[in-house]
């Protein structure tokens, strides 16, 4: 009869036994997730936004768009020079940025009419004269060409922004009340932000800043012509004395403090540069500087890139400029696309997700609805191209929300990298 082992002894050789066998191991790649949560509280009747057209029309406006252009070469006094300013281009053969602004505004004034309040500023207010203090004269009520409407119904606010299209297309290339002067950016920003009409708590509220220069005029800047370094100045030929010993010194720090004034009012700055002098030099620290002061972010996405000399951060989602840069007609009417789609009001059933906020498979996203977790169905949400769309029920109830009572709707998505 065959002994048994003690419990103890049979563990014992089963260790001895295992400890004598082999394993290969495989690298396994370590699992990097990451998870976006979107949290909106929609109220369907929210009040439609107020937007300030803040339009730098300086004499440099009036320059060609494209300087290297051969039918912008004109005879003056005698010989060739580039036409622009005082000596009027050809608009028909060569285009300038006034000419440019001007084709590309309809488009964005048609289509985002019905959406928005539009309110129209330029500077500076010359007053037709060409002296220092004319030239650097900041935005006023006289260049208030048109305030904010009276009436938001669709049919009142296209009209609205079709008068606003009108007073710029009215604005000429050349002759008497064509663009003229300095860029008083600081100034003119100070001057909307006491608009009390763009303080309104509840509404979103936006100034857009659309300059072809450098920010000067200011006649307090601490710098002076008398020290180039920290002057730097802006106008040809270093011409920074005299009348302009302050005011041709570059107002970067002003003009940045005037949209942070405005940001502490919940009004956000989107700054447009356009032309050859925000694209190089200075021109993009300092519209960089005053972009991110005014707080709009540039989403972007690979069906939604960020134009022409920018890429799109993959993982904030954000283009890595925060202005908008355009050199011409076309990349204008981009950037304020671009613009048009980010402020007008969405639709309220839809919460949007670009790029990385997206889930790597619809079964990672998870949907809260009022704290309680709503699974995907036909009467509920869907995930599309777009974003999160709701429907059936969950739809009705967020259109029948009101400020009093919105609906807070929190999305959740995994990506695994």
């Amino acid at each position: 009869m065959r002994s048994k082992l003690p419990l103890l002894s049979a563990l014992s050789v089963g260790a001895i036994v295992l400890a004598c066998q082999t394993y290969d191991f495989e690298p396994v790649e370590p699992l990097a997730i990451a998870q976006t949560t979107v949290e909106e509280v929609i109220d369907a009747r929210r009040s439609k936004p107020n937007i300030m057209l803040l339009v730098d029309t300086s004499a440099s406006m009036t320059d060609p768009v494209n300087p290297s252009d051969p039918a912008c070469m004109v005879d003056y006094q005698g010989s060739r020079t580039l036409c622009g300013r005082e000596v009027p281009c050809n608009i028909d053969v060569c285009p300038t940025r006034w000419t440019e602004l001007q084709a590309a505004v309809p488009q964005f004034l048609e289509s985002s009419g019905q959406f928005v309040r539009f309110a129209l500023t330029t500077y500076p207010e010359t007053r037709g004269g060409t002296g220092a203090v004319d030239s650097c004269r900041e935005a006023s009520q006289s260049t208030l060409l048109k305030g904010l409407p009276e009436q938001e119904d669709d049919a009142s606010l296209l009209a609205h922004a079709s008068e606003i299209n009108d007073l710029l297309q009215g604005i000429p290339n050349s002759g008497e009340g064509r663009p003229l002067g300095g860029t008083p950016t600081s100034g003119s920003l100070n001057f909307v932000s006491g608009l009390p009409g763009l303080q309104d708590p509840e509404r979103e509220n936006f100034v857009i800043l659309l300059t072809d220069g450098l920010p000067n005029c200011n006649q307090a800047n601490v710098n002076t012509g008398a020290n180039p370094e920290l002057c730097k100045c802006t106008i040809d030929n270093n011409g920074c004395f005299s009348s302009y010993e302050t005011r041709g010194c570059l107002d970067a720090d002003a003009s940045v403090a005037a949209v942070q004034a405005l940001k502490q009012k919940q009004i956000s700055t989107i700054v447009i540069g356009f032309g050859a002098e925000t694209a190089s030099g200075e021109g993009p620290a300092v519209l960089e500087a005053m972009a991110r002061a005014g707080g709009f972010k540039r989403t972007c996405s690979a069906e939604r890139p960020c134009g022409e000399g920018d890429t799109c951060n993959p993982t904030t989602g954000l283009c890595n400029r925060s202005f908008f840069q355009a050199g011409n007609q076309a990349e204008l009417a981009s950037a304020l696309e671009e613009i048009s789609l980010a402020v007008k009001l969405d639709e309220p059933c839809l919460i949007r997700l670009d790029g990385p906020q997206r889930p790597t498979d619809p079964k990672l996203l998870v949907v809260y609805v009022e704290g309680e977790r709503t699974p995907s169905s036909d009467t509920t949400w869907t995930l599309n191209d777009d974003g999160v769309l709701f429907t059936g029920q969950t739809c009705e109830r967020i259109l029948a929300s009101t400020p009093e009572a919105p609906v807070k709707i929190e999305v959740r998505a995994i990506r695994q990298r």
